[in-house]
């Protein structure tokens, strides 16, 4: 899983969470703070608030059973 900060229609950053511990009190919160003070001037620029989001990391492997490109 991944708390990603996004300015607009802008990724600003994204960062890998544990899983185990997305539950505990202040796992996130000290993340989105972290964040705020990092990109202060650009949040200040822009002038909107950035929005988090906790997106689940999904990788696919698809087995067609042949070779590449068949």
């Amino acid at each position: 899983m991944n708390l990603m900060m996004f300015l607009g229609n802008d990724l600003i950053e994204s960062i890998p969470l544990e899983l185990s511990r997305i539950s505990k009190p202040g796992y996130l919160g000290s993340f989105k703070r972290a964040m705020k003070v990092k990109y202060n001037e650009l949040i200040q620029q822009y002038g909107e608030k950035p929005e988090f989001f906790v997106v689940e990391n999904k990788t696919e492997k698809t087995d067609t059973g042949g070779k590449p490109g068949h």
